[in-house]
């Protein structure tokens, strides 16, 4: 088991930017991907940015391509997203989630362990 835990939400105004981490714990040497999703009120939760352990190959959803960046520090057990020029439609709940498949990045359904998620609110 994988245990998470974000930080770096907040507020912050359309254009600004935040940037949020997720430390993982426990059984991390089995980690083959790491990403990070989001889910705004009523809407169902979307996958964002997520990144192969091993290669660091990276993948985004096209709204944040150009925008957000994930990286990774594997002595640390830690991922990362950079948000710049963020949107009001950014605004949503962030949760970083492991994987220990090598399942398709981008599906909900290839990760093990969630973190309970750090809040994003962008004003406009």
């Amino acid at each position: 088991q994988v245990q998470l835990v974000e930080s770096g939400g907040g507020l912050v105004q359309a254009g600004g930017s935040l940037r949020l981490s997720c430390a993982a714990s426990g059984r991390t040497f089995r980690t083959s991907a790491m990403g990070w999703f989001r889910q705004a009120p009523g809407k169902e939760r979307e996958f964002v940015a997520g990144i192969r352990w091993r290669t660091a190959n990276t993948y985004y959803v096209d709204s944040v391509k150009d925008r957000f960046t994930i990286s990774r520090d594997r002595a640390k057990n830690t991922v990362y997203l950079q948000m710049n020029s963020l949107k009001p439609e950014d605004t949503a709940l962030y949760y970083c989630a492991a994987s220990t498949t090598d399942g398709n990045v981008q599906s909900s359904w290839s990760y093990d362990s969630w973190g309970q998620g750090t809040q994003v609110t962008v004003s406009s």
